[in-house]
């Protein structure tokens, strides 16, 4: 199973007062018992550590490198997916859709990816499937 990591994952992850932080330790535990492969991209790698850094401090970015970096396989976005990524949010006439939310689809679509580990609506309103691990 190949499945995209989020920011809404990854925050929600590390950040143990988070709304979805239970669910996402649920789900990161799920995943890891699927040996599942974590595909996420460089546009995620600087939400999520500009929101660990503005919110939790340094302490929490030099954890999320240390212990969940590994973890990921990442895609460094050049121009052509930048461009892709731009072209869909212009498109989609959508304000309240980011770029990086709009890259991720292109990532997931054209990689062919099986699900998102996300906890952001917009995930679900494009037809993707976010991983939803059973009750324990």
């Amino acid at each position: 199973m190949i499945v995209f990591a989020d920011t809404s994952a990854l925050f929600g992850l590390m950040t143990r007062d988070d709304r979805v932080h239970d669910e996402a330790t649920r789900a990161f535990h799920y995943l890891s018992q699927q040996q599942a492969m974590l595909v996420s991209s460089s546009y995620v790698l600087v939400e999520t550590i500009a929101l660990l850094q503005n919110r939790l401090g340094l302490a929490a970015v030099q954890d999320f490198h240390a212990r969940f970096l590994p973890l990921l396989e990442i895609i460094w976005v050049d121009e052509r997916w930048h461009q892709r990524a731009m072209q869909r949010l212009l498109s989609s006439q959508r304000r309240q859709l980011s770029l990086v939310d709009c890259l991720s689809f292109e990532i997931i679509e054209i990689k062919k990816l099986d699900y998102a580990f996300a906890f952001d609506e917009h995930f679900q309103q494009e037809g993707i499937p976010v991983i939803s691990p059973p009750m324990s």
